[in-house]
């Protein structure tokens, strides 16, 4: 696999993380599998809609799903993957201590 081809690829996956929705599903479903129904309860999110964001999340197979007589349960493939937003987010957090420093020694 050529460089080109893996940096496609990588910036593939950042994209399909590139939405609160979806961000919002994987942390939820870190604690473990989940039925559909119980994603619906906590997302704030038309059932097509969430529908629409899962079926991202499964193209780009970050997650998998099983069906149990009529309830669908997704799970997280890769675990790994809540490894980069827990880098993202502490980046932020990052900025924002910057951004305080540079506001305080400005003043």
């Amino acid at each position: 696999m050529t460089q080109e081809v893996i940096i496609n690829l990588t910036a593939d996956l950042l994209k399909t993380l590139a939405h609160p929705a979806r961000i919002k599903i994987l942390k939820m479903l870190s604690s473990g599998e989940r039925c559909v129904c119980e994603l619906q309860e906590q997302m704030v999110l038309e059932q097509s809609n969430l529908s629409q964001h899962l079926g991202i999340l499964k193209k780009q197979k970050i997650i998998s799903s099983r069906k149990e007589g009529t309830k669908v349960f997704y799970s997280i493939l890769y675990p790994n993957i809540l490894q980069v937003i827990d880098t993202v987010e502490e980046v932020l957090g990052q900025q924002i201590n910057h951004s305080q420093f540079l506001l305080r020694h400005l003043k």
